[in-house]
């Protein structure tokens, strides 16, 4: 592996370890997952399948932020809404009826 590709590597390994810090099934599970996976591939030799795995683990970084902000937003939004004006929201889309939406408020 080249000097480059191995810088790349374990860049990606820290920042899915950096990431696996407040994965909803635990730190240890997604770190143990993590270190099974880097350990069972280190034996690759061939560019573009290192290429291809890193660029699978760049698409997963991605989705482990995408899972983040999701939570994150369902969080903010438990918070700042009740169930009452959720359900008026819900109707309100489905009927497109705007007009009325202030006054219940």
């Amino acid at each position: 592996m080249s000097t480059p590709t191995r810088h790349r590597v374990i860049a990606l390994y820290k920042q899915l370890f950096y990431l696996g810090r407040e994965y909803p099934a635990g730190a240890d599970f997604f770190h143990k997952k993590l270190k099974n996976a880097f350990v069972k591939n280190r034996d690759l030799q061939d560019p573009a399948e290192i290429q291809k795995r890193i660029d699978l683990g760049d698409y997963v970084c991605k989705e482990i932020e995408a899972m983040y902000h999701i939570n994150k937003y369902r969080a903010m939004k438990k918070r700042y809404y009740d169930t009452q004006d959720e359900s008026l929201l819900q109707s309100k889309l489905e009927s497109g009826n705007w007009e009325d939406l202030a006054g219940k408020r």
